[in-house]
């Protein structure tokens, strides 16, 4: 149980700011929402308010808020599990390992989920895979 409350943390710690937020952060919080509409909302605004605190700081400074998040949800997962009983606690863990593999996987393919293609412009255009990356373009006279 807490192995499994650990790599959640640290799955939550490296989902945010990747590509592959949205999904995780969608799955994450119908799964510990536990099938109530109104927990899961509650729980996409703590996950908000993670990603948020995790795009700040910087250096030293970052990796305490990445380390101090991780504990955040690993307590929190742990803490959920624990109050479950033994029947839905083993369905839990099924449907968060079923959520790592897929994390996983996801960061293996770059966490697009797959390549870009079958793709049509017309006219000038940019295009970006990556995490954490900037990209400055400027089309036009005086670019």
């Amino acid at each position: 149980m807490t192995a499994l409350a650990t790599a959640l943390g640290a799955a939550v710690v490296q989902a945010a700011g990747t590509d592959a937020w949205a999904g995780f952060r969608g799955r994450l919080a119908r799964l510990v929402g536990l099938g109530d509409s109104g927990r899961e909302r509650v729980e996409l605004e703590r996950l908000d308010r993670t990603a948020a605190a995790l795009e700040g700081p910087a250096g030293e400074a970052g990796e305490r808020e990445r380390q101090r998040q991780q504990v955040v949800w690993e307590t929190r997962v742990a803490d959920l599990m624990e109050s479950l009983p033994d029947d839905r606690r083993a369905r839990f863990a099924v449907e968060c390992r079923a959520l790592l593999e897929e994390a996983a996987r996801r960061a293996e393919r770059g966490g697009t989920g797959g390549s870009v293609s079958g793709n049509t412009f017309h006219g000038p255009a940019a295009v970006q895979t990556g995490n954490h990356n900037q990209q400055h373009n400027h089309f036009g006279r005086g670019a």
